[in-house]
């Protein structure tokens, strides 16, 4: 959050996807701007994060759920990636065959961006 708000000028930001929950969360709430959106899609980190329910209410924050994109949805996020310069931070790819030890990496929250699992055919 203080980088985000470095970054901004102190602005914050007008979303932010957490999808770790856990102690991530304050950081989320904290990153966002006046009127801001916190999208949660996950609770690796644990469901039961800490709240400071003023900083919800008085910066007028939204807080949405998401659990599951429709393939629709899926496409247009692949065509945004293939229209912009942004790319997903992926952290590596391993072969289907080593999947336990891409788990065990993501178990002890060694990685950084996404573990991708490559299908030999």
């Amino acid at each position: 959050a203080p980088a985000v708000r470095g970054l901004t000028g102190k602005r914050g930001v007008d979303v932010v996807v957490n999808g770790v929950g856990g102690d991530s969360w304050s950081e989320s709430l904290a990153a966002l701007a006046r009127g801001g959106r916190l999208v949660t899609c996950g609770a690796v980190a644990g469901p039961h994060p800490k709240t400071n329910l003023r900083r919800v209410f008085w910066n007028q924050l939204k807080i949405f759920g998401a659990n599951s994109a429709t393939r629709q949805e899926f496409l247009r996020v692949l065509d945004f990636f293939a229209v912009s310069s942004r790319k997903p931070i992926i952290d590596s790819v391993v072969a289907l065959k080593d999947a336990p030890a891409a788990h065990e990496r993501l178990k002890q929250r060694k990685q950084f961006g996404k573990i991708v699992l490559r299908v030999e055919s």
